[in-house]
Order: structure tokens, then C-alpha cells, then sequence
């Protein structure tokens, strides 16, 4: 979706600023953002692709005035709403007032290295062989979908060159709403600077997407 999260090639936020020797938290609470984020997502009612899709739901004045794990816990707190397991009465009285959906599992502090450890792999088998092939001129598809993709708008109706052809893995555009997962072949795609960012760019830039099968038409 055209959402606040997908700012590449805007212009006006200003330079980015790597932060030198950055931690990979600031302060306490963000480390129990992400243990609440990880804990409510084990429960089996949302997939990854679903929560990403509610964190760039957000209203871009909300997302651009959080900060990183800020997004995450508004999202948490939408998907758990939308499955029934808060309502916005109990996040004003900040306490349980009924009972929810019961969860599905139940991730135990035991369990967490291993869960960590074996992750949430989304490569998939596919059956129809490639469509496109290294070296082959692609154009990313100029769609503007208003639910999730993985497609960044500052490619889109651009021309690019197949650089690798990889295996099947879930499509993200319909695993978020409850489609099923689709697993299509992925393929990287390079772009030249100039042709996304005009006569302007640095004509020694490249850059490498990863993109579904569906994003790519024969250029």
C-alpha cells in the first residue's frame, strides 16, 4: 500500500543520521514492546505479513510522530483488537473488563530460545518453472494496491535487469488478509540509479530489490 512507511527516494525528512554504536535498545520499555510483540504474534491468530500490514495502517501522523517501537506496540494493540482480544475499553481503564478470544498457544519463557532459533521460514515449493531469467529486462508493475505488498512504490513502472532467480516463498500481498499463502518464485532485480531517480543520480548507482513474480512484467 501507498502508506507512510514507504519513503524511499521522498524527499523533505531531512538526512539520515546512522546513530555510531547504536544499542539495540534505548530504553526498557522497548525491550518489552518486543517481547509483547513476539508473545502476542505466538499466539497463531496473525501472520508476519498481517502485522507489517498494520504498522503501515497507521495515520501518517501517528507513524511519522512515533518512534520505532512505538509503531510496533500501536500495531499490537490494533491487531489485538481486530481479533478480539482487547477493546478500547480496556486499553482507557488500562485493566481486562471481559473475556476475550482465548489464544491459540501459549509462548512459555522456557520456550523462547527455541522458538527464536527455529524463526518463522516462509520459503515455499512451486511447481511452475520461472517465468523470467538472469539477464532478462523486467519492468516492475506500476500498481498501487490499497492492502499490503512488498513492492516499493519508487520502482514501480520502472525497468530493471533479473540479477538471481530464487525459489517459491509466501506472497505477502494475500498471506496479510486472510487469502492464503500463494507462494510464488522470487526474483532480485537491479535497478540503475538513473532510472529511478532521474537525470540526477549517480549514474554508478545500482540498486537490488527482491521482488514476487506477480510485481514483474516482460519489459
Amino acid at each position: 500500500m501507498n502508506g507512510p512507511h514507504d519513503l524511499g527516494g521522498q524527499m523533505g525528512f531531512g538526512p539520515v543520521a546512522p546513530e555510531t554504536d547504536e544499542p539495540f535498545f534505548h530504553a526498557d520499555w522497548e525491550k518489552r514492546a518486543l517481547g509483547v510483540t513476539l508473545c502476542a504474534g505466538a499466539m497463531g491468530h496473525w501472520n508476519i505479513d498481517e502485522s507489517r500490514h498494520a504498522r503501515e495502517s497507521l495515520h501518517p501522523a501517528v507513524y511519522y510522530g512515533s518512534s520505532y517501537y512505538e509503531i510496533w506496540t500501536r500495531a499490537v494493540e490494533t491487531l489485538l483488537k481486530r481479533h478480539g482480544f482487547l477493546s478500547d475499553a480496556e486499553l482507557a481503564a488500562e485493566a481486562a473488563l471481559e473475556t476475550g478470544t482465548p489464544p491459540r498457544r501459549v509462548l512459555k519463557a522456557a520456550d523462547v530460545p527455541a522458538v527464536l532459533a527455529r524463526g518463522g521460514p516462509c520459503d515455499r515449493p512451486v511447481a511452475a518453472e520461472p517465468r523470467f531469467s538472469v539477464g532478462q529486462r523486467v519492468r516492475a508493475r506500476n500498481m498501487h494496491p490499497t492492502g499490503h505488498t512488498r513492492l516499493p512504490r519508487y520502482v514501480r513502472g520502472r525497468t530493471g535487469v533479473i540479477e538471481a532467480v530464487h525459489g517459491g516463498f509466501v506472497l505477502p500481498d494475500t498471506n496479510a488478509h486472510g487469502q492464503g499463502e500463494n507462494p510464488e518464485r522470487l526474483y532480485t532485480v537491479v535497478f540503475a540509479g538513473p532510472e529511478l531517480w532521474g537525470d540526477g543520480a549517480d549514474p554508478t548507482l545500482t540498486v537490488s530489490v527482491d521482488a514476487w513474480e506477480s510485481y514483474l512484467e516482460p519489459a
